[in-house]
């Protein structure tokens, strides 16, 4: 029913940065840490207006910090073999994740690394405002940016596997075309050139209801602003930073709070 939604957005943190990383995002946006009571497994869960966002789990190699974007799919296995057929890899999965669904890490063409969710079946089945994203809420995913070698392959890509369609397209002089995409008719992100990625990837948004005093409790909490604030259409204003352990992110929503 979901098919192409972002879903789940999932933070790896180094070996000994889970509880103060969980410590940097509350004091960010506010979310409720908790740890998931997993076997053998230690998975923080980060909830927020009762809604679960995001997971935080600590990389077991030296994997440096990331954040991951999930996407719903009906079937996850025959979405994995989709995405090796189309030219992407499947790195991890499809596994069973008890009481949640069946998941799958992959990467597409050009190497950008997602996850794919076919979540487990609900009677009844939550509506398409609910979980982790939602773009009229602060603190929940509210937007998604891929930076890749090949934007229009990327593009071409995710239009097969999820049904997405060109919106508008935003000319963004030496670094090419800003690529806007929508899921269900809504515009839910867009594509771009590498710019200063050091290599394909995935950016999440979160919402923000203030831009400026977000971007102070960033600073105070130990992370770094790395581009912005920034206006854009919406209208809008957004800014790139990174968590204390380096890991990207970004926020958007109104330059200063409203009631």
């Amino acid at each position: 029913m979901f098919h192409g939604k972002p879903c789940w957005f999932e933070l790896t943190t180094p070996k000994g940065a889970l509880a103060r990383t969980g410590d940097f995002y509350a004091k960010l946006f506010g979310w409720r840490i908790a740890d998931a009571g997993m076997d053998g497994f230690t998975y923080h869960l980060a909830s927020h207006g009762g809604d679960m966002i995001a997971g935080l789990y600590e990389a077991m190699d030296d994997t440096p910090a990331f954040w991951a974007v999930y996407f719903d799919v009906d079937d996850v296995d025959a979405a994995a073999d989709k995405i090796a057929t189309l030219g992407g890899k499947l790195l991890h999965g499809p596994a069973d994740i008890p009481g949640t669904g069946r998941f799958a890490v992959v990467s597409d063409p050009q190497g950008a690394v997602f996850s794919i969710l076919q979540p487990a079946a609900m009677d009844p089945q939550p509506g398409v405002d609910t979980g982790a994203w939602n773009q009229q809420k602060e603190s929940h995913g509210n937007w998604i940016e891929l930076m890749s070698t090949d934007p229009e392959a990327g593009f071409d890509f995710y239009a097969e596997m999820f049904g997405w369609a060109k919106s508008d397209t935003m000319p963004m002089g030496e670094m090419g075309n800003y690529q806007l995409f929508t899921w269900q008719g809504t515009q839910i992100g867009g594509m771009m050139g590498l710019g200063n990625a050091p290599r394909p990837c995935w950016l999440p948004y979160f919402g923000v209801n203030g831009v400026d005093a977000a971007i102070q409790r960033i600073e105070a909490a130990g992370g770094t602003v790395m581009h912005g604030p920034v206006e854009v259409p919406g209208p809008a204003f957004i800014a790139v930073a990174q968590d204390p352990n380096g890991a990207h992110f970004a926020i958007v929503g109104p330059k200063a709070q409203t009631a």
